[in-house]
């Protein structure tokens, strides 16, 4: 996974890229008539492979299929130019004014301008309106930035994406997978249990056994006491068991008063913001629950953090939830109870994603379809 940290400067890099690749674009529908057909197609489909590649490295907006045409080149070309020189020109001049009113300011060299509205009538020194109307720019040329990479990807998805075929191909192996996904993980789940079972409820009943024996040849106070002891003991250990498998809090009280138990149980402070106002559907309540105490459990063991924060939210039919840790940091989707956790997320069309680069923060986010 990339950093997070670069993806302005790639966002940038990608917008850049995106006005000789629109001009080459328009080039080619000027030209493309004057050549054969074959021709044509070959050089029309290499340019929106071009495309494809440039959403895909500098906007992180992979878009397969076979589609896309001289139709997308055009209005990719129109938009991407356009948008482009919008952006470079609203960045420059955001800079010269700027420039000029850091300078007049440093200088004390300033005019006076007047402005003058309906009723209101305003004098004000050069510098200011310099620094006032080069951040009006910058901040707008920005937004700007983001709204033309959005209608990008739109566009690209709209014109050059997967045909129905490919789409139906494409669901049913996501299916195929995570079906074999959940498979997987059910299994993993089991022996987890078995080895909690195994190397704790099970040497505890032992060790019972073995003091309610030697108890039951002598009338000894001391051993009774032992055997009670390892009694509460096992019980302890079988009610932590079955809150590993599944805690009965998530159905009868909730999804807030299960986080709020895990919240108790860990050595580590956690804060949960929650959002929903309503009960969540049964599973994706579920899913909820394991991702955020799974990323939970990691942040105890491994990531030696201070504070753990779990936020969860509600907004436009998909609940998200996002845990964040200030660890170490280094864990990996594939690595550990996560990867039982993403197949478990994309079984419910859901998306998993965990951003923990080395030194920390980390932050596992899933999202999920509420319908």
């Amino acid at each position: 996974m990339r950093p997070a940290t670069n993806v302005p400067l790639r966002r940038a890099v990608g917008l850049l890229a995106g006005m000789p690749t629109g001009l080459a674009g328009i080039g080619w529908i000027c030209l493309a008539p004057a050549v054969g057909p074959a021709r044509a197609r070959r050089v029309t489909a290499a340019l929106v492979r071009l495309e494809r590649t440039r959403l895909a490295t500098w906007y992180d907006h992979p878009v397969g299929g076979g589609r896309g045409g001289r139709a997308y080149l055009a209005l990719r070309g129109l938009l991407g130019t356009l948008g482009g020189y919008l952006t470079i020109t609203g960045l420059f001049v955001g800079v010269l004014f700027l420039y000029g009113g850091a300078r007049e300011l440093v200088s004390g060299d300033s005019d006076l301008i007047p402005l003058r509205f309906p009723g209101v009538h305003l004098t004000g020194s050069s510098w200011a309106y310099g620094l006032v109307l080069g951040l009006v720019a910058l901040a707008a040329s920005i937004w700007w930035s983001t709204r033309l990479i959005a209608m990008e990807r739109h566009l690209a998805d709209r014109f050059a994406g997967p045909d129905r075929s490919e789409a139906m191909a494409r669901r049913i192996a996501e299916l195929t997978a995570s079906r074999s996904g959940i498979v997987r993980a059910v299994d993993d789940e089991r022996r987890r249990i078995e080895r909690d079972l195994h190397d704790g409820v099970q040497q505890r009943g032992v060790a019972l056994a073995m003091l309610l024996g030697r108890a039951r040849h002598r009338a000894d106070p001391v051993l009774l006491d032992q055997a009670y002891t390892e009694c509460r003991l096992l019980l302890d250990e079988l009610r932590d068991v079955a809150w590993q498998v599944y805690p009965t809090a998530l159905d009868s009280l909730g999804l807030h008063a299960a986080l709020a138990e895990v919240a108790d149980r860990s050595a580590v402070p956690v804060t949960i913001e929650y959002g929903p106002a309503v009960r969540l559907a049964s599973e994706i309540e579920t899913a909820v629950y394991f991702v955020a105490r799974e990323a939970i459990t990691n942040a105890n063991k491994h990531a030696g953090a201070g504070t753990i924060v779990v936020d969860l939210r509600l907004e436009q039919g998909e609940a998200t939830v996002t845990i964040s840790d200030d660890g170490r940091g280094g864990a990996a989707e594939d690595g550990g109870g996560l990867s039982g956790l993403a197949r478990r997320v994309r079984a419910l069309d859901g998306t998993f994603d965990v951003d923990s680069p080395p030194g920390g923060p980390t932050k596992v986010t899933a999202r999920l379809p509420c319908g």
